[in-house]
């Protein structure tokens, strides 16, 4: 007996929290990466479906209500990648609370300067966040590509979340040697490596 296995596994997810110029770039590119992309924000008259055609679903709701109710009903996995865009400390530190301590996301990043980080960060410790679980966050977001536009800042967001799926470390092949496409590190294939990045401070102070 001969059997012939064609296997479809669902796209991985892309949750873009903040309906603003920066999230529209963002999920242009996730699109193109093949992501099922969703943004989401509380406030209607930004998260619209004209604002964002890229976007396979645009969600009015509080993001942390949201990533709660997604994460309930078992449609968050180690696929999943989170960028928190809103750059409010009322949006985005509830959401990263929980955000941070899901069990298994490939990815977590936050948007904002590093003044904006280290206030992000106090708020976090104040509700009761470990080292361990602050280390898995992406802030400020991306890799340093010297990103001005919301295009250019969407370009090292995805850069820095491909980097980490595949064990990359983001530099030029130019400066390296050795096997180019290398297997992934472990505990790579399915998430970035700890720590925060040096990425770009887009989204002002």
């Amino acid at each position: 007996m001969r059997v012939f296995v064609w296997a479809f596994a669902p796209a991985p997810r892309m949750l873009v929290f903040g309906a603003i110029d920066f999230a529209a770039a963002c999920a242009r590119v996730g699109d193109f990466l093949g992501y099922h992309v969703t943004v989401c924000d509380a406030r209607p008259v930004f998260a619209t479906n004209t604002r964002f055609p890229a976007a396979d679903e645009v969600v009015v709701s509080w993001p942390h209500k949201y990533l709660k109710a997604e994460s309930d009903a078992g449609r968050i996995d180690s696929r999943t990648v989170l960028c928190v865009l809103t750059h409010d400390p009322k949006f985005d530190v509830p959401v990263l609370e929980l955000a941070l301590r899901l069990p298994d996301v490939a990815y977590v990043g936050a948007m904002g300067s590093r003044r904006t980080h280290d206030d992000r960060l106090a708020r976090l410790r104040e509700a009761g966040l470990t080292d361990e679980e602050l280390a898995r966050l992406s802030s400020p977001i991306g890799l340093d590509l010297g990103a001005r536009t919301p295009e250019e800042t969407a370009v090292s967001i995805a850069a820095e979340i491909v980097a980490g799926r595949w064990g990359g470390t983001g530099d030029r092949l130019t400066a390296t040697d050795g096997r180019i496409h290398a297997h992934a590190a472990p505990g790579l294939s399915s998430g970035l490596s700890s720590g925060p990045s040096s990425g770009p401070s887009s989204g002002g102070d």
